[in-house]
């Protein structure tokens, strides 16, 4: 399939895309509001001739913020425009960045839609985070020499061969960016093999591992759990949940309440909408359940604190005693492994990590990360860590050291969009 196939594709999809928009309305209002802005419509006054930054969701806004703020401190002449494709990605970029940066979501990959947006934008450089690749956008960019540079870029196998199904859609457009900073040298041969430019691949590693963690969230964390009451009640948080994933948790969470009735779950669903199905089933499961988005400090009974609001994963992270990571129990790939090891607490995780395998497998190799696939070996593994205080200090250290030795990233990769922009 090539580029005016899939574009002819696209279009005759359009009715269906915009069916879907709705139906996910129903289920998050949010996604009812600027969808004019989907399709290259009522989009914002654009200050011109800056950098346009895409990160697609919540994590990629996330990876892109120490990269923005870079960018901010090394060209404060230049606007940065931040473009995603979820409501919950326009909030965390708004909570990250505020009016510091222009915003709005990304028109879809539609010809005459992407030539309105860039014609509005008029960016000297584009980034777009990971693996966020669509093809008229790029083509577009191409058109009017705006060089497209893929950041934290990361290529599975498994979407390497997806990919590969399509090489008259793929080759052409890789072949369109300027820059592949790919964050291992595996995944830099996939996007070779897949037809880049060899000139346009670097290896720069993942500036997931620059990550800074304010020194004050462990303290304030800790004030919490005095507020609460909780010092002495051993915590664990189950993050970043997806469907299927919640139900194996909570029977875990059983598993640890009959050895010690005084546990306490941080349960953070990943996605917003799924707030109020989780303390639905926190409810019908018989757990005691306290809302985090009400303020509702939890009691000596309370068994379960529902992770509902946005913006305070890391902070959660650092309330718990041990963290779980979701989208692993079930085949999502995975999320960030290195918020709560930069945090210090003992990881543990399912068996799919396919969006993650380097840095799992430096993790697992340290000693700091615990795979797993079932409830009771869940819950054998929070319990190891709260009774071996000298088991938790190893896996601290290696979260740590696997952190401190692959920093660097950040300033490979802000080195080479210095060499893009300095071509304009």
């Amino acid at each position: 399939m090539n580029r005016t196939l899939y574009t002819v594709l696209f279009h005759l999809a359009l009715p269906l895309v915009v069916i879907r928009l709705f139906w996910r309305a129903r289920r998050a209002p949010a996604y009812a509001k600027r969808m004019s802005e989907r399709f290259a419509v009522g989009l914002p006054v654009f200050q011109p001739g800056g950098i346009w930054v895409h990160a697609v969701s919540v994590g990629e806004s996330i990876a892109a913020a120490p990269m923005v703020r870079a960018l901010q401190a090394r060209y404060p002449q230049l606007p940065i425009t931040i473009t995603c494709m979820t409501p919950t990605g326009s909030e965390r970029i708004r909570a990250l960045f505020g009016d510091s940066v222009q915003h709005c979501y990304l028109p879809y990959d539609l010809p005459w839609a992407a030539a309105r947006f860039l014609d509005r934008l008029q960016p000297k450089l584009a980034v777009v985070m990971e693996t966020e690749l669509w093809p008229n956008h790029i083509h577009q960019c191409a058109r009017r020499g705006i060089p497209v540079a893929l950041a934290n870029a990361r290529l599975s196998e498994r979407s390497a061969r997806g990919y590969a199904r399509f090489s008259r859609l793929t080759a052409p457009m890789l072949t369109e960016l300027s820059l592949i900073a790919a964050q291992t040298e595996a995944e830099a041969e996939r996007f070779r093999q897949l037809g880049a430019r060899d000139s346009a691949v670097r290896v720069t590693g993942s500036i997931k591992f620059d990550l800074s963690v304010d020194p004050s969230l462990l303290g304030r964390a800790e004030q919490l759990r005095q507020q609460w009451g909780a010092t002495e009640r051993p915590i664990w948080i189950g993050a970043s949940t997806h469907t299927g994933e919640d139900e194996i948790l909570l029977a875990a969470h059983r598993q640890l309440l009959a050895e010690r009735p005084d546990a306490l779950l941080i349960l953070v669903p990943r996605h917003p909408e799924r707030f109020g199905s989780v303390h639905e089933l926190c409810r019908k499961q018989g757990f005691t359940t306290v809302r985090r988005s009400l303020d509702e400090p939890p009691q000596a009974s309370t068994q379960v604190v529902l992770g509902d609001t946005m913006g305070e994963l890391l902070f959660l992270f650092a309330l718990a005693d041990v963290a779980f990571v979701g989208g692993s129990l079930v085949p999502t790939g995975g999320h960030n492994l290195l918020e709560p090891a930069a945090l210090g607490k003992p990881v543990l995780t399912g068996p799919h990590l396919f969006n993650f395998l380097d840095i799992a497998a430096q993790l697992r190799e340290a000693g700091a990360l615990v795979e797993l696939d079932s409830a009771p070996e869940l819950a054998v593994a929070v319990m190891e860590f709260w009774r071996d205080a000298a088991k938790t200090e190893q896996a601290r250290r290696a979260g740590y050291r696997v952190l401190k030795n692959n920093q660097g990233a950040l300033g490979r990769l802000l080195a080479e969009l210095e060499r893009l922009l300095e071509r304009r």
